[in-house]
């Protein structure tokens, strides 16, 4: 055989193994899980009420939520977090919606915590939309507000999209999931290979309430410029806000993301300037 050729073919080999090896793999790098026993008790840290909830889902998944009242709330936050730990470990955020007098609930994806059932991006898509149902049998949907960090807000945006909310706020956010994989995998087609793929710019564009995005301009996880280029897709009712100095991780430490989270939630005529006019749609 023509060495030319065979050093194609062995090329050709060698990367379409890497291919496959990446499609299969793919879980263990995106995700990183804490499981939590049966037995584990929740212990709220704050001074509010938490209670710990099971949801049922169709699909045979049953999965783990915390839910905060605070009392005389303005709404409640239905927080999607990132993809490490557990709800056990991200609690500790209900204390910034709470001290700005907001209910917390939040839920532990399949696989993580005490969460059952398979996580696949669709499956978690259901279970995020059963979720935001049944916090709907309880509150206005008016009063309901989405808040995605990290890859949370992929998952934030979809159910934003399927729903009404008061607000969507994606905090350190990626333009789509594929876009961020193929950041750190640049030599694979990564937009084939995914299984997450998280268009979250596809998701923002039939979103009918105001977004605001949150972002580090020093992120070095998911840069800025995703926000950027999400905001720049529906300009008439988003606003981004820059942290100057923020990373991906140190956002809560700084005291200008404390501000911004205030003006967000607190500042009707922000909402006001945001909110999508009936006939823009």
């Amino acid at each position: 055989m023509d060495p030319v050729i065979y050093g194609i073919l062995i090329f050709l080999a060698v990367y379409i193994g890497l291919c496959l090896i990446a499609y299969a793999i793919q879980s263990f790098f995106f995700f990183h899980p804490e499981k939590l026993p049966e037995s584990f008790q929740f212990i709220s840290k704050y001074d509010v009420p938490m209670n710990e909830i099971f949801i049922e889902v169709g699909d045979g998944s049953r999965i783990n939520a915390l839910h905060y009242h605070t009392p005389g709330s303005k709404g409640v936050v239905f927080y999607f977090k990132g993809n490490t730990r557990s709800i056990k470990g991200w609690g500790k955020f209900s204390q910034d919606f709470v001290s700005k007098n907001y209910d917390f609930f939040m839920i532990d994806y399949p696989g993580f915590g005490k969460s059952k059932g398979k996580r696949t991006e669709s499956r978690i898509y259901n279970i995020a939309q059963y979720s935001y149902r049944w916090l709907c049998e309880r509150y206005p949907e008016e009063k309901i507000i989405i808040y995605g960090r990290s890859m949370g807000s992929g998952f934030a945006a979809r159910i934003a999209s399927w729903n009404r909310p008061k607000m969507l706020i994606m905090d350190s956010g990626f333009y789509s999931f594929y876009h961020l994989a193929q950041r750190y995998v640049p030599i694979l087609p990564m937009k084939w290979i995914i299984r997450y793929k998280i268009p979250t710019y596809e998701f923002i564009r039939s979103i009918t309430c105001p977004v605001f995005f949150i972002h580090g301009n020093k992120d070095w996880v998911i840069p800025h410029r995703h926000s950027v280029m999400m905001n720049k897709e529906i300009p008439d009712r988003s606003k981004l806000f820059t942290i100057e100095g923020g990373k991906h991780n140190n956002l809560p430490s700084l005291d200008i993301y404390h501000e911004t989270l205030n003006e967000i939630l607190n500042n009707n005529s922000l909402y006001e300037q945001y909110k999508p006019k009936l006939n823009s749609f």
